[in-house]
């Protein structure tokens, strides 16, 4: 591969974080114009062009003539095959098995009243999702990202890209499995509620169980 594509490539990958990770741009949005993109992600126009033509022949992207350049909902995840997303998800979540449990922990020390509200506004709102069928992923990141904030630790925020991964990934492989959902209801209000009662351990014990049940579900 030649440098130039090699460029191309890196920066396609680079855009893909930006819709799978950092959830900057979500189906149906429109990417900044072209001037703007290349000098946020340093790299030329002819280089971004050739980034976004490898995303649209993927079917990540699609041009709109007269418009703009748009995601679609043909995403990495589900471009991929099954097998694909589930692999690397149980490095990802022990991963957080090593990290968020700390972060729940932190989070009923250090909370402020208004964080501890956010926190249970995304809790209930994944309530509603499960209960109700719909696609939960982006509650859950906020959920997650909620805790993580109310750390008041400056340096969590780097993890979250690889947090938002895993809960994606995690969400797309299990979604299916009704006992999962089950357990999701239960933990998340384990975790809201010793976090309110500012109980650290009691939150860091159940972020803990949270994920374990995860990670169980993943070996079924």
């Amino acid at each position: 591969m030649s440098k130039p594509e090699m460029l191309a490539d890196s920066t396609a990958q680079q855009i893909m974080t930006m819709i799978e990770e950092e959830n900057r741009f979500k189906v149906g949005d429109k990417l900044p114009n072209e001037n703007d993109l290349a000098l946020e992600l340093g790299v030329s126009r002819s280089t971004l062009r050739e980034a976004i033509k490898i995303l649209t022949t993927n079917g990540i992207l699609e041009i709109k003539r007269g418009r703009g350049t748009f995601v679609t909902s043909n995403t990495i995840i589900s471009s991929q095959n099954f097998s694909d997303i589930a692999s690397g998800l149980d490095d990802l979540f022990e991963m957080r098995l090593m990290f968020e449990p700390d972060c729940a922990y932190l989070a009923a020390e250090r909370a402020t009243d208004e964080e501890i509200e956010i926190i249970c506004y995304y809790g209930e709102k994944i309530e509603e999702k499960i209960l109700s069928g719909e696609d939960r992923t982006e509650d859950e990141q906020k959920f997650h990202e909620s805790i993580a904030n109310a750390t008041h630790n400056s340096f969590v925020k780097q993890f979250m890209p690889i947090i938002f991964n895993a809960i994606k990934k995690g969400v797309v492989v299990l979604t299916k499995d009704q006992d999962v959902s089950e357990d999701n209801l239960k933990d998340d209000r384990l975790i809201m509620d010793f976090i309110k009662k500012r109980n650290p351990e009691g939150a860091r014990t159940a972020m803990r169980l949270h994920i374990i049940h995860a990670m169980e579900r993943l070996q079924k």
